[in-house]
């Protein structure tokens, strides 16, 4: 059988989309890139916004429109909140809930998926090089227990729960057999990881575990709620195998838009979490998510919130128009903003974060960096080009005489020209 898979949203999706993708070819089916050669679809949609919503319809309707033979399988957020919705779009055959998402290939084939520490049935088509692919993502959480008045996510998600410890270390085992060289632990609340089990330090815990009982060459975490740090975590990036890069989702810069938006944090409490990890994590490449236009946002709010972005100096910043999710606490707050100073807000903080993106990249100009190169481009006179990641998350291109994919090599940063960062490999 052939599957096509899609995913729209975050790096959870991505993360069970990647299993999926790894449970299919454990029994034998291929994955294709396109849906015309596909016999099954499994889409993964996201409702974090209306515009997610939009473009995951859009894709079930191209989808359909490029292979009307092809049964659609629908899972994710949209999918949980609105399966009825979902259900009348063109070629969809199943609607799949986020309870039942990881049960998708049994479903579908009718055969039980292996676990991860068996031997796969064809080990040569699961190499990264199969699935283009070279960081795993490895779900370890899904579910929130946070309430946050813009996010429809615990509705679609979720109680908070945590996957056993065991099983996480057998499938990064397993990745790292595949040759994976980095693992990016994920999940809706990540920070959260142990709490359903009363551990509140479960996240401090399970890193420690990772490292102690995985070789795997480099470790990443995906965002991390501010105020889920336990004392001493940042200290555990002692051990180089942990990439220097932090994501802490800040939303707003002011202190009232926070407390409209019931986020557990402040200026003083964010400021201080970004100084203690910067004091333990050398090169620290830090980024956040920032919401403009949220309901009573002033424009002196806003001023605010932008003064307390440019201080905290973010290497790297997503910013998001406020959207109104129906059955969320802010879709029914006064003071709803206008879409055109949305806009002008969301220009003001692109730039800045561009500003600050190139930046802090420019500040290692001479520097040897660790880049896991994931694929190659192109090519010119002078050899391939290859891009890849650097410990801390800077994206770099270098051009080598031979590809680099899935191999970890140093590389002396050269230059930052409007946002690429040229790169030369140092290779012995």
């Amino acid at each position: 059988m052939k599957v096509h898979l899609r995913m729209l949203g975050c790096r959870l999706n991505q993360s069970e989309i990647d299993t999926l993708a790894r449970q299919f070819q454990q029994q034998g089916h291929e994955i294709v890139d396109q849906p015309e050669l596909a016999d099954e679809v499994i889409v993964n949609t996201c409702a974090v916004t209306n515009e997610a919503v939009r473009s995951g319809r859009q894709m079930i309707r191209g989808i359909h429109r490029a292979n009307e033979h092809a049964k659609i399988t629908v899972t994710g957020c949209h999918a949980q909140i609105a399966p009825d919705d979902i259900a009348v779009l063109p070629g969809v055959a199943k609607v799949v809930d986020n309870q039942r998402k990881m049960d998708i290939v049994p479903i579908i084939t009718g055969e039980e998926v292996p676990t991860f520490d068996r031997e796969p049935i064809e080990r040569d088509d699961l190499l990264p090089g199969a699935s283009r692919r070279t960081r795993a993502f490895v779900k370890v959480q899904d579910g929130c227990d946070n309430a946050c008045t813009f996010c429809i996510t615990t509705v679609a998600r979720g109680d908070g729960q945590s996957q056993p410890l065991d099983e996480i270390i057998s499938e990064i085992h397993h990745l790292q057999d595949l040759g994976y060289q980095e693992v990016v632990l994920t999940g809706v609340h990540l920070g959260s990881y142990g709490h359903d089990l009363g551990n509140r330090d479960g996240l401090k815990h399970l890193v420690e575990a990772i490292l102690k009982q995985t070789t795997v060459p480099r470790i990443r975490l995906s965002s991390l709620e501010p105020w889920d740090i336990s004392e001493g975590l940042f200290e555990l990036w002692a051990d180089e195998r942990l990439c220097p890069h932090l994501h802490l989702p800040l939303q707003s810069g002011c202190d009232a838009t926070l407390k409209r938006m019931r986020r557990n944090t402040n200026q003083a409490a964010f400021r201080a979490i970004v100084a203690d990890a910067r004091a333990n994590i050398p090169n620290l490449r830090l980024t956040s998510d920032v919401i403009v236009g949220f309901p009573g946002e002033t424009d002196a709010e806003f001023q605010q919130s932008a003064d307390f972005i440019a201080e905290m100096d973010f290497a790297g910043l997503h910013v998001f128009r406020y959207s109104t999710r129906p059955g969320t606490p802010a879709s029914r707050m006064k003071g709803q903003v206008r879409n055109t100073k949305k806009k002008a807000r969301s220009h003001h903080l692109l730039e800045l974060a561009k500003h600050a993106e190139d930046t802090f990249a420019s500040t290692f100009i001479g520097q040897d960096l660790p880049v896991l190169w994931e694929q190659v481009t192109g090519a010119s006179e002078d050899g391939f080009v290859n891009v890849g990641y650097t410990d801390n998350y800077i994206r770099v291109q270098a051009v080598h005489p031979r590809p680099l994919d899935n191999h970890i090599t140093a590389a002396r940063i050269d230059a930052v020209n409007d946002g690429t960062v040229y790169a030369t490999p140092v290779i012995e």
